[in-house]
């Protein structure tokens, strides 16, 4: 087993353009995948229920009569309770607790304020209905479940339907009954581009959502990325990534571990440590090299490692800020112990995990935020995924006879500029 995970140091001649190399965006999209799931959209809008069908049977793993069997009845869900132990339940319990009590602080309400008789504000009203995607292939992902599911509920969405591309109930029971406890109000077995464009467009069997939430393989994300503006979506995922900054009193095992736990996931993902400390780097190499063997995914993690695993000798504080903020990375743990002093400058990362007992793994199960974060570099730009995502706001404009006339004068005025002339008569009628 080889193990080459990528070096660079800041004193090298060339750093800037390896490193530049390095973090360029890997979200190119193969055309053919596009033509293919462009085809899949396409047909669904156009043919609805009979184009699906087709899908399912060719795509999802499962063969199925009529769509109305891809709906999982109570019957099902009860007995996906069989297959999961009460532990099991308990820690869902728990974890449905500690997030939702994170997620009714980003709660935002309608609000107002008044003045000489006119009044401002915003109405803030829950999405009607949303849509969130569970990927059910190689494994099973309750904390997916949660993580889409627990937010849309505090926003007060109504009607939540799961997708997933399940075979048989006991193969993924553990995500049938994290959906159960969490109140979602229909489940159904289908998946890929098929499954989000039956609920962008809708069909005769399945009702269009307002919103669809939730992470998928790349038929899914250029999916959602195509009926993007016919509904809503939460973002356009990447692989998965992770930066570690460490320093010499942080245990080489635990650093390679939580570099392990991002690896894991997909061969694309991106495990890279930061430290001022060459000795570290040395005794982390050896640690992966001393575990990996004995990892249950290894072949994952070590493609993982070797294709876009980085370690980075810097010199100086200054470098650590200048080197996080521009990777801008979806999970940024901070185990040196001057993470305090870090953190303040950190500008862009989805989730900040301060401290090397804030280990990623808790924020992907039960810390209470969300593990739905922005990849990529987006980060610069976007939020992980909240409550506020589940809301919208309507401004409110109420303006009395006396506001009116003051409003007149200044909107004919630029109405006029502008050479909006209906606009300015419609503001001085006012006066």
């Amino acid at each position: 087993m080889t193990i080459k995970i990528k070096s660079l140091n800041t004193n090298m001649s060339n750093f800037e353009r390896q490193f530049s190399s390095y973090i360029k965006s890997n979200n190119a999209f193969n055309k053919s995948t596009q033509d293919k799931v462009d085809k899949i959209v396409s047909s669904i809008k156009k043919n609805g229920d009979k184009a699906l069908l087709k899908y399912i049977n060719e795509l999802d793993g499962h063969k199925v009569h009529n769509i109305n069997s891809c709906f999982i009845s109570q019957a099902q869900i009860k007995k996906a309770y069989k297959f999961v132990t009460k532990q099991q339940i308990a820690a869902l319990r728990k974890s449905i607790k500690r997030i939702k009590a994170f997620s009714q602080k980003q709660l935002s309400r309608s609000w107002s304020i008044t003045n000489d008789g006119s009044m401002l504000g915003e109405k803030v009203t829950a999405i009607s209905s949303v849509a969130i995607y569970v990927p059910a292939g190689k494994a099973s992902y309750p904390s997916t479940v949660l993580m889409n599911t627990i937010p849309a509920k505090v926003a007060g969405v109504k009607n939540i339907i799961m997708v997933s591309p399940i075979d048989k109930i006991e193969n993924h029971a553990l995500a049938v009954v994290a959906a159960d406890l969490c109140g979602v109000d229909k489940i159904l077995r289908i998946g890929g581009a098929h499954a989000i464009a039956a609920l962008a467009y809708g069909t005769k069997k399945i009702d269009q959502v307002d919103k669809i939430v939730g992470p998928g393989n790349i038929y899914v994300t250029l999916a959602k990325k195509i009926v993007y503006g016919d509904v809503g979506i939460d973002n356009i995922a990447g692989p998965s990534e992770i930066v570690i900054v460490a320093d010499e009193s942080n245990n080489p095992e635990w650093i390679a571990m939580d570099l392990f736990s991002q690896a894991e996931h997909d061969e694309l993902a991106q495990p890279i440590l930061i430290s001022k400390n060459a000795k570290l780097l040395n005794k982390v190499r050896e640690a992966i090299k001393n575990l990996l063997p004995s990892m249950p995914r290894k072949k994952i993690i070590l493609k993982s490692l070797n294709n876009r695993g980085l370690f980075v000798k810097v010199k100086n504080f200054n470098e650590i800020i200048s080197i996080v903020n521009r990777i801008a990375p979806e999970h940024l743990e901070i185990m040196s112990k001057d993470y305090k002093k870090i953190s303040k400058f950190i500008q862009n990362a989805g989730a900040i995990f301060l401290g090397e007992y804030s280990t990623e793994a808790f924020g992907d199960y039960c810390a209470g935020p969300n593990h739905v974060l922005p990849t990529s570099g987006s980060a610069r730009f976007s939020s992980p995924l909240g409550v506020y995502d589940f809301q919208k706001r309507s401004s409110l404009i109420k303006i009395s006879k006396k506001t009116a006339a003051e409003l007149s004068k200044i909107s004919s005025s630029i109405a006029i500029a502008e050479g909006l002339y209906c606009h300015a008569m419609a503001a001085k009628y006012r006066e």
